[in-house]
């Protein structure tokens, strides 16, 4: 198989072996094998599996991203309301699909 939509933390993701990405935090240490069995498909370009395989992921590190501002503001009401937020993720290398 040369590539794999899987999703995890609510998102989809197209992988190959080889591939480092950024999903939503997942419960793991750094440097330990994970797998995602939530596949949708995989496939080599001519043909396509439809859930039955997984992918196996090292956890390479956690993180928190850019921070991200929420303004609310209703005009000539002298309302305004600012929060900031940071999401974290997860990086992850794709090691296999099966």
């Amino acid at each position: 198989m040369s590539y794999a939509v899987i999703r995890t933390g609510g998102k989809q993701f197209v992988v190959t072996k080889g591939n480092t990405i950024r999903v939503p935090s997942i419960d793991a240490e750094a440097g330990k094998s994970i797998e995602i069995a939530a596949l949708l498909t995989a496939g080599d370009g001519a043909t396509a599996v439809v859930g039955d395989a997984t992918v196996s992921a090292t956890v390479v590190d956690h993180g928190r991203g850019a921070k991200i501002v929420v303004f609310k503001k209703k005009r000539r009401k002298q309302y305004k309301r600012k929060q900031g937020h940071r999401q974290g993720y997860t990086t992850i290398t794709i090691d296999s699909i099966g």
